[in-house]
């Protein structure tokens, strides 16, 4: 795959096939995501695959419930709020896999370091015709003691890139980017 076309190409994938995506594939976009860079070379995180579609449902009605009891007012709160009341959604799109990387040491760029590992799945991912979304609506629930529970992880650690994965339905158009604001010094 042309790095190029990976990055130009790859879109947020919200409507998934109920193929499964088998554990070799798995493991292999694991593999690029473990090759990203991190500071000092730490590697601190932790891969936890999901596939049990029960435990999905079940962490996607815990989250919205979360959710909705802590969603601050803000641009976006009445249309989160909308969402999160529709029984009929489920924040993981019923996709057939969740890869969640999480933070294994205190750090002061672990976040940095499992989202640029999450840029290398998604990417690896786009290569091999899978999809793949970054659900942030699952991260700050599966960073309370209940939600790290549903998922046996231990309590040290820190839920970061909640990366939904499988084949997609459709592809997304392109969406239209903002022309950058660029400051040139020297």
């Amino acid at each position: 795959m042309d790095l190029d076309k990976a990055i130009y190409g790859r879109r947020s994938i919200r409507e998934y096939t109920v193929h499964a995506v088998d554990e070799p594939t798995i493991r292999r976009l694991i593999d690029a995501a473990v090759h990203a860079p991190n500071a000092v070379n730490e590697q601190p995180w932790t891969f936890t695959v999901v596939r049990d579609q029960d435990l999905l449902d079940r962490i996607s009605h815990e989250a919205k419930s979360y959710l909705l009891a802590n969603l601050t007012e803000g641009l976006q709160s009445d249309r989160y709020r909308t969402l999160l009341r529709d029984p009929s959604f489920q924040i993981f799109y019923h996709a057939p896999v969740l890869i969640l990387i999480s933070g294994t040491a205190p750090g002061p760029w672990v976040g940095e370091d499992c989202a640029l590992a999450a840029e290398n799945l998604m990417l690896a991912a786009y290569g091999v015709g899978l999809g793949t979304c970054w659900i942030g609506f699952a991260r700050s629930y599966l960073n309370t003691p209940e939600g790290k529970n549903a998922l046996g992880l231990p309590e040290t650690a820190v839920p970061v890139a909640p990366v939904i994965l499988g084949h997609p339905k459709t592809l997304p158009a392109p969406v239209a980017r903002k022309e950058p604001e660029i400051h040139w010094v020297g």
